[in-house]
């Protein structure tokens, strides 16, 4: 089995990066498996290769190695950062094209808030299908001279059912979850959606561990995955951690950054601190990740939507 963790390069890691990873990592070698480091570097404002180079030294300290990938890697299936995989994203969205189930989307952020309120539990919006042409159903825009802000995927009105390892059986309905999504935006960005595709069906990922934050946008990826003819990798998604206040870990809490926590903690503490807040041993104890993984089993990942550290 092959395994991966895909961080983006945009500030220096936190407990809840960490803690992906480690499971990712605990899975794999539970396993007799590979892990691939891939940077996920789309976002050119944020995104930044100093950032990407201490994530390679956090994971190293933490001594948590990968097999394949990371920052100067060629491998079998690099290049590593998806910033230098724009030619390999550009080949699969003609393939995607063919199927005549894209369009453009002249639609500007104003356009798209106007015509759908935000969903009322997460601020999601739901794409109206403004810009769908008629052979999917929908109205071509007034003025077909205007330039292609976006390039959309019409989703079908179906259900998308997938078996969460974690979190167990889900049903996602795009049609009512997102609408039609980007593929590529209007500034000429690959999109999350249409690279972790491609990147994990070319690399062999069998598995992905991510945050739960991201489970019913498996949905969208097993229907491009679908598309394009492959079988999609297991999911599992972990619950996200969240500090004192209820608020999820991001890099702006920097109290919990590597850079503060390789200060004043060793990666036995830290390790085990993860392991005992996301169930995987019964009480707190210094550990290695190596010695964790001989003991590994998923049954005892907490199901919680977050964990308070």
């Amino acid at each position: 089995m092959t395994g991966r963790f895909a961080p983006s390069p945009t500030g220096r890691m936190h407990l809840g990066n960490i803690f992906a990873a480690l499971v990712s990592w605990l899975s794999v070698r539970s396993q007799g498996g590979k892990w691939i480091l891939r940077v996920e570097d789309l976002d050119p404002q944020r995104s930044r290769m100093e950032y990407a180079r201490q994530i390679e030294d956090d994971l190293a300290w933490l001594g948590l190695e990968w097999d394949e990938g990371g920052v100067d890697s060629v491998g079998d299936h690099g290049p590593y950062c998806q910033s230098l995989r724009g030619d390999i994203y550009e080949e699969v969205l003609q393939r995607v094209e063919s199927t005549g189930l894209t369009y453009p989307c002249y639609c500007t952020r104003a356009d798209i808030m106007a015509t759908q309120a935000p969903h009322e539990s997460d601020g999601r919006v739901v794409y109206s299908g403004r810009c769908r042409p008629e052979s999917l159903g929908g109205v071509m825009p007034p003025d077909g001279s205007k330039t292609a802000r976006a390039t959309r995927l019409y989703v079908p009105d179906r259900e998308i059912r997938f078996t969460d390892v974690v979190y167990g059986e889900q049903s996602v309905n795009l049609a009512n979850h997102c609408g039609d999504f980007v593929l590529r935006r209007a500034d000429g960005a690959w999109a999350y959606q249409l690279a972790v595709v491609v990147d994990d069906a070319m690399m062999g990922v069998t598995e992905v561990v991510r945050g739960s934050d991201l489970l019913l946008s498996s949905a969208q990826q097993i229907y491009l995955y679908e598309l394009l003819g492959k079988e999609p990798p297991r999911f599992a998604h972990v619950p996200l951690l969240c500090n004192a206040e209820g608020r999820r870990l991001s890099k702006r809490d920097s109290s919990l950054s590597m850079e503060l926590l390789r200060a004043a903690y060793s990666p036995e503490e830290i390790i085990g601190r993860l392991a005992a807040l996301g169930g995987l041993i019964p009480e707190y104890t210094p550990i290695t990740a190596s010695s964790l993984a001989k003991h590994f089993s998923w049954h005892n990942i907490s199901n919680l939507p977050t964990i308070t550290c």
